[in-house]
C-alpha cells in the first residue's frame, strides 16, 4: 500500500503510524498533541500573568475528555508555574474530588497558592451545587496551611467559567 501524497491530504493534520506511514490525526491524537504543546510552552516557573492566560492553558488541557477531570496547577508566591496536575478522574458528569488529597500536594510542592479545575464534558460551564460546595471546602482547608486558592475554572469545549469572576470564591 503506498503513502498518500501531502497535497491529497489538504491541510489534515498528520501522523505517522508503526510502518511509518504518514495518516490523518485522530481527534483524540490531536488532543494529545496540543496538550504537548502547552506543556512544552508553559513550562515550571511560567507566570500566569492574566485569567485570560490561565483560562487558555486549562482549556487546552483539559477540553476534549468525555470524563471529568479534575487538576490543579500549583503556584509558587509570584504566581509561577510548579506543576500542572490532573489529580481525580471522574465519570461524564462527576468527580469525587478529595480536599485532603489537594492540600497533601499542595505541601508536597510547596505550593504557596493553587488555581483548581475541572472540565464539564456536558459543554455547559455552569457550576453546580456541587463545585461551589468543592470550591468553599477546598478553600477553607488550604487556608489552613496558608496555601491561597486564586480561582476555580470550570472548562466545558472551549468555554469556560471562573468562580472568582463570577464571586463564588
Amino acid at each position: 500500500m503506498s503513502q498518500p501524497s501531502f497535497s491529497s491530504l489538504d491541510s489534515a493534520l498528520l501522523v505517522r503510524d508503526a510502518q511509518g506511514r504518514y495518516l490523518p490525526a485522530t481527534t483524540d491524537q490531536m488532543l494529545e498533541a496540543a496538550r504537548q504543546a502547552v506543556d512544552q510552552k508553559m513550562k515550571r516557573g511560567t507566570v500566569f500573568k492574566s485569567p485570560a492566560a490561565v483560562k487558555e492553558y486549562l482549556t487546552a488541557k483539559l477540553a476534549g475528555f468525555d470524563v471529568e477531570v479534575f487538576a490543579v496547577l500549583f503556584l509558587d508566591s509570584q504566581h509561577r508555574l510548579i506543576e500542572y496536575v490532573e489529580m481525580f478522574q471522574g465519570t461524564l458528569n462527576q468527580a469525587s474530588v478529595y480536599p485532603r488529597e489537594v492540600a497533601k500536594a499542595a505541601l508536597h510542592h510547596h505550593a504557596a497558592a493553587v488555581i483548581v479545575s475541572h472540565n464539564h464534558p456536558s459543554g455547559s460551564t455552569e457550576p453546580s451545587a456541587a463545585d461551589i460546595t468543592l470550591t468553599t471546602h477546598l478553600k477553607k482547608a488550604l487556608a489552613l496551611l496558608d496555601v491561597r486558592m486564586l480561582d476555580h475554572v470550570i472548562v466545558a469545549g472551549q468555554d469556560t467559567a471562573s468562580l472568582a469572576e463570577r464571586g463564588l470564591l
